[in-house]
């Protein structure tokens, strides 16, 4: 199997850096968990500027809700997304580095890079 466009076009619109990528990937470690800003400011180690910026465009791309009391949790709003979601996580977990470059190539250089950089899924 290799990463389908799916992926990169998920790339393209949503991980607007590897900072995010882990953000969204802590979130969907425990889906159960309602994680406050603070909360994720101390356990990324990152700026309350980046937690609450990259919040609201996952919020927005329907990958993250929002409760009541100003917690966000790992909720896709359809299979689709949870399944590039998946997508995107295995592909990270086995090949960081083409994650990376996938991340912070210009959106242009997507395709190139997905012709370029395959991997093979848990099915070969």
């Amino acid at each position: 199997m290799t990463v389908d466009r799916d992926v990169f076009q998920f790339i393209r619109e949503h991980v607007r850096s590897v900072w995010a990528l882990e953000l969204l990937l802590r979130l969907k470690h425990d889906p159960g968990r309602c994680w406050s800003i603070e909360d994720l400011v101390g356990d990324l180690r990152a700026s309350h500027s980046l937690v609450t910026d990259n919040l609201t465009a996952f919020v927005d791309a329907g990958l993250v809700v929002a409760d009541d009391r100003g917690g966000f949790r790992y909720q896709p709003a359809a299979a689709v997304l949870a399944k590039v979601c998946d997508d995107l996580e295995t592909a990270y977990r086995t090949k960081p580095v083409t994650v990376i470059r996938w991340i912070s190539a210009p959106a242009e250089r997507l395709q190139s890079l997905a012709d370029a950089f395959k991997f093979k899924g848990r099915d070969q």
